[in-house]
């Protein structure tokens, strides 16, 4: 539990630079936040590091920082993104209680998402026999969802600047809505498979369970609220209304087109 206690440490010092912009807690503390724990994870198991677990931490660097740098560039580029991060008097209007609340809940959730691979560091460094091959199953699910991510990024950006007042439909948007989070998913997957045959307890699963639950109804909620906003952008357009009745919003050739109405999704 030590260890754990360390890597939330880490998370929340990473975290808190949300308190100075509030979406740097989901943005910023994200990205950055999972970088330092695999950081950390590289330095508190140097002793006992295989290559399959340095896989692992460097695919969830690699994760990180391109999404940490990604979203700081857009943020700070759209004049909507400035309006909403930079103006003081909005950081002001959030209660102390809920910004504490979401700064703890974020660096938790953290922690969570990368313990299976923090488990499995931490039964290698105890002597437990591991199995290296769902490592490197679980490292290439990870490698696959970190190139489909910066791939549909990159998508999007370009379809915008050809045409900022439409709606992406082009390369990877044609197989699902919101392909980046679907890349997400699948980085998380192949975390969670890698903690498959580290030895393991039932209360490990647990955590790990939680943590990729939450990331998973994270990328949902984020895709219901990209559905609202383009549904209030774009409702009137023809040929927007045929391409959400044609494709999926998350899961590719899960027949799922639309997320509206499921409440509960609201995060």
């Amino acid at each position: 539990m030590t260890e754990l206690l360390i890597l939330l440490g880490v998370s929340l010092l990473v975290s808190a630079v949300g308190w100075k912009y509030f979406i740097y807690f989901f943005s910023l503390g994200y990205g950055y936040g999972v970088t330092a724990l695999a950081v950390a994870l590289l330095v508190m198991f140097r002793e006992t590091l295989t290559w399959p677990t340095v896989a692992l931490c460097t695919l969830l660097i690699v994760f990180g920082c391109r999404l940490g740098t990604y979203l700081l560039v857009r943020e700070r580029k759209a004049a909507a993104y400035r309006k909403i991060l930079y103006d003081p008097s909005l950081q002001k209007k959030k209660p102390i209680g809920v910004i504490l609340t979401v700064w703890v809940f974020c660096a938790l959730l953290y922690v969570l998402q990368v313990s299976p691979v923090a488990f499995r560091m931490m039964n290698a460094d105890k002597g437990v026999e591991v199995n290296d091959l769902w490592a490197w199953i679980g490292a290439g699910l990870m490698a696959c969802g970190i190139l489909l991510e910066a791939l549909s990024d990159m998508q999007k950006s370009a379809a915008k600047k050809k045409n900022p007042k439409r709606f992406v439909d082009s390369g990877l948007y044609r197989v699902v809505r919101c392909p980046n989070y679907l890349g997400e998913v699948v980085i998380w997957t192949g975390a969670l498979v890698s903690g498959i045959g580290a030895g393991l307890a039932v209360w490990h699963w647990v955590i790990v369970a939680l943590g990729y639950i939450g990331i998973v109804y994270v990328m949902f909620s984020g895709a219901r609220r990209l559905e609202l906003r383009q549904d209030e952008v774009y409702g009137g357009d023809p040929e927007y209304q045929a391409y959400k009745k044609r494709t999926p919003i998350l899961l590719p050739l899960i027949p799922i087109k639309s997320l509206a109405k499921y409440k509960w999704l609201q995060a």
